[in-house]
């Protein structure tokens, strides 16, 4: 599957080989060699668990990004990130002044139901989700409209995924566990921060 996907009330493309992989291998050996890792905890029913992931939050000064509870203040952008951000800004077109980056060590790390609709990203909140290391599932489900199928994706390593317009308002995304995946991947989720809101108690 390559280029744009048709889903209602949505806009995703999905671009393979978008770091071809001699860059994407090396891209992702930096990535794990940063010392800058750090395992949050999150708020879940009343008590604090682990997140089951690694997170390093990066972007320009003043754009901070909250969600689950937590303030995220941006680090300084690692040299290992700056030709990708500029490649994505001048192809997109966009003010992509921050960066989540999740680090899943392997199958056992996960990511729940959630949409990336915080306030700082503005009314048509837009993602740029470059995917590096081993290959997981994707899984997208429309918020409200319960007769839609949830839509598989296979991230692969290299590849760009682009979610705009109305997707983060009307679908909900996740990375679910896989007991066959024994490597690590990171993602690193580009975002235009417009300004910051009181940061989202949803937990992820």
């Amino acid at each position: 599957m390559r280029g744009a996907i048709p889903i209602p009330d949505g806009e995703l493309v999905y671009l393979p080989g978008f770091v071809p992989r001699t860059a994407a291998d090396r891209l992702l050996a930096e990535l794990l060699a940063l010392p800058d890792w750090q395992q949050l905890r999150l708020r879940l029913f009343g008590r604090e668990v682990d997140a089951p992931r690694l997170t390093a939050w990066y972007g320009d000064p003043g754009a901070r990004y909250g969600y689950s509870g937590i303030v995220h203040e941006p680090r300084p952008w690692p040299l290992v990130l700056a030709a990708l951000r500029a490649r994505l800004r001048d192809e997109l077109a966009l003010d992509l002044n921050g960066v989540l980056a999740n680090q899943y060590r392997d199958g056992r790390d996960s990511m729940g139901w959630h949409s990336d609709d915080e306030p700082e990203l503005g009314p048509r909140p837009v993602v740029a989700s470059v995917s590096l290391g081993a290959e997981r599932r994707f899984r997208l489900r429309h918020r409200t409209r319960k007769e839609l199928a949830p839509l598989d994706l296979t991230l692969e390593h290299g590849s760009l995924l682009v979610m705009r317009g109305e997707t983060q308002h009307q679908w909900e995304h996740s990375l679910p566990r896989s007991a066959r995946c024994r490597e690590a991947r990171v993602n690193l989720t580009f975002r235009p921060v417009i300004e910051f809101g009181q940061p989202s108690t949803r937990t992820r």
